[in-house]
């Protein structure tokens, strides 16, 4: 990864269906991030289509949703993809699955969340299963945006970047 503190860097964000988690975190880090990350997502076995409760809550909280559609991963494997930095799977599905070879060697991060796609019950029940999953990737994704990406190398970044997720999955302290 160049030293260039001015360039923005990639993140990659991974779930088995591009329909809700990935999704929502691309949208996320394109609000919190513009000025220092380009942000993608995709998924090993698309859905074809963006959860419509995804598009209803981003658009509700003033997140991008122009653009965002569910793509295949193979979409930035292939020659002439963007060379990516950093790919942060959001599913254990994904996280498991072998990965194209990306452009770029990124380092990558698992931020393994429940997929609010699977929800069933009422439409309340299915829109707080997506609240709660926009609550969690933007609190990680807010101090994803915060790193200073370009001082670190690529073990610092690797580590800086998973222990994000690893802090918030642990329990409170006891006092």
């Amino acid at each position: 990864m160049p030293a260039s503190s001015d360039r923005k860097f990639s993140v990659l964000f991974l779930c088995t269906g591009n329909s809700a988690r990935s999704i929502i975190a691309e949208s996320v880090l394109r609000k919190i991030g513009a000025d220092r990350f380009e942000a993608y997502s995709a998924g090993s076995t698309p859905k074809g289509q963006v959860h419509p409760m995804a598009l209803k809550l981003l658009s509700e909280h003033g997140y991008p949703t122009e653009g965002l559609r569910s793509k295949s991963w193979d979409e930035f494997g292939a020659e002439g993809a963007p060379p990516i930095d950093i790919v942060i799977t959001v599913c254990a599905n994904a996280a498991g699955e072998v990965c194209p070879v990306w452009p770029g060697h990124p380092i990558s991060a698992h931020y393994g969340l429940d997929d609010p796609a699977a929800v069933t019950g009422s439409d309340l029940e299915i829109e707080r299963a997506f609240g709660r999953t926009l609550k969690e990737l933007l609190a990680r994704i807010s101090l994803l945006a915060q790193l200073h990406v370009a001082n670190l190398d690529r073990m610092a970044l690797r580590s800086s970047v998973q222990s994000i997720h690893d802090q918030m999955r642990q329990p409170a302290a006891e006092h």
